[in-house]
């Protein structure tokens, strides 16, 4: 039985569907592939305590180049972003086949239409999580990340299964029209596909309305659209002067001021920091198997200095690239007697909100250029951007750049 709604576009059709669902076939991978990079790269930080066979293979996330967690999760945020109108565009031309009653004749029907469920489902809610999350908008009540990486497994297995049973109809369909030519049709000329004789959930109207634009008015909406979220977003992660043109930034975020002049994402205020806990009386723990030492700010100052230019990156896609100075973790590691250290873990003076402290693999300790910072860009550190000292590691994920240091534990054989 068809759908009681009548779908009258004479521009939808499998062939139009198929030169949307070819531009997320190429690129939705890429998103895929950066998202699960960045769940390797927070640790078991981030990760649901037991996923069972979805756990993916651990590795320790490297540290060069210094651009990588810039690079793969921008990629991620950015080019998840930009795929919306394609998106929207690709749930406009078959939304006919979601409203087709009954929703299945036959097994296989059944399990193509579980796929597409999978599929959307999924997707929507990877989108709408993420968009969340990019504005710290938790709303849903819910940990995101847990939430993201099982709602991923569901789109990842939905689009698997999806291109599996829809990709021959796809290459055939792609096959009965021509790009070129649907770009140098004019509106007037926009004529509905061929209506396929066997497939009774066809696309194509039986009984279509006069076309309103053409198929290359709506590929350059589409394209217009992606091409404007691309403008709208991508300076968050390219910086520089782009920065200013990043105007669907995300969280609002704060910034500084003078050489502090670069975004906040957690203020101090925010992580129940203040000045007198960060001030005279403040001292770094360090410690390994029983040894302890305790250093106040100017012994630390009074350590070889290391000056290093790295990028902050965050899940949230948003990077900036400062010079950072203090003391390398190796030389600290040193103080405790460790001259190889395996790894650190990183606590902080902060009460409020998550990731208050941070594990580190044995490369992100010895990194030269792995830094408990002490400044920035020439200037002492404000208390926002981490004052006493912070975290800054090549490659590392923003948050685990643990800011108002109070100890690190080193670990070794």
């Amino acid at each position: 039985m068809a759908s009681p709604i009548r779908w009258r576009s004479p521009l939808r059709g499998p062939w139009l569907t198929s030169v949307l669902g070819s531009v997320l076939l190429v690129s939705m991978p890429i998103v895929i592939v950066t998202g699960l990079l960045s769940y390797v790269a927070y640790g078991e930080q981030a990760r649901p305590a037991d996923v069972g066979w979805l756990h993916l293979p651990t590795f320790d996330w490297p540290t060069d180049p210094s651009w990588l967690f810039r690079l793969t999760q921008g990629l991620h945020v950015g080019l998840g972003l930009v795929l919306m109108p394609v998106v929207l565009a690709k749930l406009w031309s078959v939304i006919p086949r979601l409203f087709v009653f009954p929703p299945a004749r036959s097994v296989a029907q059944a399990l193509e239409r579980l796929t597409l469920l999978m599929l959307v489902g999924g997707l929507l809610f990877e989108i709408v999580t993420g968009v969340l999350n990019i504005q710290y908008d938790y709303v849903f009540g819910f940990s995101f990340y847990t939430a993201h990486y099982y709602g991923a497994w569901v789109f990842v297995v939905g689009f698997v299964s999806h291109v599996a049973l829809k990709l021959p109809t796809m290459v055939r369909s792609l096959r009965s029209g021509s790009l070129r030519e649907e770009l140098r049709t004019r509106r007037a000329d926009t004529t509905p596909e061929p209506i396929d004789p066997e497939d009774p959930d066809s696309l194509v109207p039986t009984d279509p309305d006069a076309p309103t634009m053409s198929r290359r008015g709506l590929f350059a909406l589409v394209g217009g659209g992606s091409l404007l979220t691309f403008a709208l977003t991508a300076g968050q992660t390219i910086g520089g002067p782009t920065r200013q043109l990043a105007l669907l930034l995300p969280r609002g975020l704060d910034s500084g001021d003078g050489p502090n002049d670069f975004p906040v994402n957690k203020t101090a205020d925010a992580a129940a920091v203040d000045a007198a806990s960060t001030g005279s009386s403040w001292r770094l723990s360090l410690e390994a198997g029983d040894t302890t030492v305790t250093l106040d700010r100017e012994q630390l100052l009074d350590l070889a200095q290391h000056t290093a230019v790295l990028p902050i990156a965050c899940v949230e896609g948003w990077s900036t690239t400062q010079t950072w100075t203090g003391v390398r973790l190796r030389d600290l590691a040193a103080q405790v007697g460790l001259a190889e250290p395996t790894g650190a873990y990183v606590e902080s003076l902060q009460e409020k909100g998550a990731f208050k402290a941070a594990d580190l693999n044995a490369g992100q300790v010895t990194h030269d250029d792995a830094l408990l910072a002490l400044q920035v860009n020439g200037v002492d550190l404000s208390l926002d951007h981490g004052f006493p000292a912070r975290i800054i590691v090549p490659a590392m994920p923003g948050v685990l750049n643990t800011k108002w240091v109070a100890s690190i534990r080193f670990e070794g054989a």
